[in-house]
């Protein structure tokens, strides 16, 4: 059962990173034009969709499924290599939150300056996701 659960919240975990690689591709280009344009309707109603089918789906099964673990595991927090893992995915948890707020304020024609952080902030989550497999493969420390 152990290694099923695992099985699903690595899935469940690439269908979130790959969502946070997407969403704020899709904003940048729904930033370059104005409401009510076909490209701002087209990305931001494709950004929706992703949000609402992949991203939050998605990062729901991540921390389900990792809890669950922990839970059939808990001695996995003596190691230190999970501490580093668990503060990584708060942080990926917290850029997914400011990429959807971001969005929505876009959405809303408002503001879109945050949507030029994401250029930078888009790489993050692949860092991070380098960082986790790292951490959890090799187990460094």
């Amino acid at each position: 059962m152990y290694l099923w659960i695992k099985a699903f919240h690595l899935i469940a975990m690439v269908a979130w990173m790959a969502s946070l690689l997407m969403y704020p591709r899709y904003k940048m280009h729904q930033a370059k034009s104005q409401p009510g344009e076909p490209l701002f309707e087209t990305m931001k109603d494709a950004a929706v969709l992703l949000r609402r089918i992949i991203m939050i789906p998605s990062m729901a099964a991540t921390w389900i499924l990792g809890i669950t673990l922990i839970a059939l595991n808990p001695g996995v927090f003596s190691l230190k290599f999970m501490w580093v893992k668990l503060l990584l995915v708060i942080a990926v948890t917290a850029l997914h939150i400011y990429f959807t707020k971001a969005g929505r304020v876009l959405d809303e024609g408002g503001d879109v300056s945050a949507i030029a952080k994401f250029k930078v902030l888009n790489e993050l989550p692949f860092v991070a996701l380098i960082v986790i497999v790292v951490l959890v493969v090799v187990k460094p420390f």
